[in-house]
């Protein structure tokens, strides 16, 4: 229903029931659930925020959750698609681990270092690994994005990032150009992880 608030921040919230923060656009005020990273790095009410969200529907109310990158919100739907993982979870997995490190947590197959995260065990872990590299590794594209780099790049490691990428809903041109820049930054042994780490952080500028 929304895919991003675009506003003034109006105030900040953290408590035992969680961390929100209130942005104010046309004349009305959005209350967002937020992850502590994110609440951390709002500066105080005043300053124009773009929100990206997800809007929540229980049976007995409604709510918003709010992430400043896009990648984040989407990762954060694809973990509430795993049964048993509900949104204070997928909030608290995502504060523990940036999105690079959790998608590489799960090509690595890495369950044990998942449950870092408070709350997890590692039968959880074991079920998120499972379901989150079958949603996230099962993309089949038409054709492989032409990807021209200086050096010799691992080419099981970039055919895995742009899985993920494409999986996240970036498109053929985006994944192309911001693959392109970041290879520019990582040597030829690069992993799926570090090639997905320093393409989303282009994407999301």
């Amino acid at each position: 229903m929304y895919d991003y608030i675009k506003g003034i921040l109006a105030g900040k919230t953290h408590s035992t029931k969680g961390t929100y923060v209130t942005v104010e656009a046309s004349g009305i005020g959005y209350l967002l659930e937020v992850t502590t990273r994110d609440y951390s790095s709002l500066e105080d009410s005043g300053v124009e925020v773009k929100i990206y969200t997800v809007l929540l529907h229980r049976e007995d109310k409604m709510s918003l959750c709010g992430f400043l990158h896009k990648e984040e919100r989407d990762i954060f739907n694809i973990l509430t698609s795993v049964s048993g993982v509900g949104s204070k979870m997928a909030l608290t997995l995502l504060d523990e681990f940036q999105s690079a490190e959790l998608i590489g947590l799960v090509i690595q197959g890495d369950y044990k270092e998942l449950t870092r995260a408070k709350g997890v065990g590692p039968k959880l872990a074991q079920k998120i690994i499972l379901e989150l590299k079958d949603k996230l590794m099962s993309f089949k594209q038409d054709e492989p994005i032409e990807i021209k780099s200086a050096n010799k790049q691992n080419s099981q490691a970039m055919d895995d990032a742009q899985t993920v990428l494409t999986s996240l809903g970036y498109e053929r041109d985006e994944i192309k150009s911001a693959m392109s820049k970041a290879l520019l930054l990582l040597n030829e042994n690069s992993s799926a992880e570090e090639i997905l780490k320093e393409t989303l952080q282009i994407l999301s500028v």
